[in-house]
């Protein structure tokens, strides 16, 4: 009796210390998840000065919150969708900075992420560039070949090609991938310094 009284005995000890360790972890993610909104309070100009707000929070939370805040951050560092970098984008990458008492690693790859952000805007606007001239020279040829004259054919506009928002599309991911993961690769090691879980950005 004694034997299965020990037995629930101990189940019920594991079970009470798995119920702590999971109100331990909820309340670690809802202190990150806090980090996570004050960012974006931050970015969207409802809050002034994130450190600030930081040194602000309780002591035993500001490690939890400061994750939070730098996984908001890192999130917004993104590629531009017009040639100009976001603003978004460049306060987070200063604010990151600042975040890491500007730590000379942390300044290094956030200058690099800056540079991998504009070189983007300028190489896309060049391969577009590139590939309109080579989609209406092969219009001009084709209608050319069709017997129209070629003072007619420098009205042509190269979205007029039947392919061309498909065959755009296929460049523009191909490039938008190779930046990405230029991107990504320098944003996980951010990631690492401030604590966050790879799944968490």
């Amino acid at each position: 009796m004694a034997e299965i009284r020990s037995t629930l005995d101990m189940v019920m000890e594991r079970a009470a210390r798995m119920a702590a360790e999971a109100e331990d972890s909820r309340t670690s993610e809802d202190t990150i998840r806090k980090g996570m909104r004050l960012a974006a309070s931050f970015l969207n100009n409802e809050e002034k000065d994130l450190l600030q707000l930081l040194q602000n929070q309780p002591p035993e939370e500001q490690m939890e919150i400061r994750s939070g805040m730098a996984r908001t951050l890192l999130r917004n560092i993104a590629l531009p969708r017009q040639e100009t970098l976001s603003e978004a984008a460049l306060l987070s990458l200063q604010t990151l900075q600042e975040m890491s008492g500007n730590a000379t690693d942390i300044a290094t790859i956030c200058a690099e992420l800056h540079q991998i952000l504009e070189q983007y805007g300028q190489h896309k606007a060049q391969v577009k560039q590139q590939f309109d001239d080579s989609i209406l020279s092969q219009l001009k040829t084709k209608l050319q070949q069709q017997g129209v004259p070629l003072e007619e054919t420098k009205a042509l506009n190269p979205t007029m090609h039947p392919q061309y928002k498909e065959e755009w599309s296929r460049v523009s991911a191909s490039l938008n991938e190779q930046y990405n993961e230029a991107l990504n690769q320098r944003k996980e090691q951010i990631a690492q310094r401030f604590n966050i879980e790879p799944h968490g950005h």
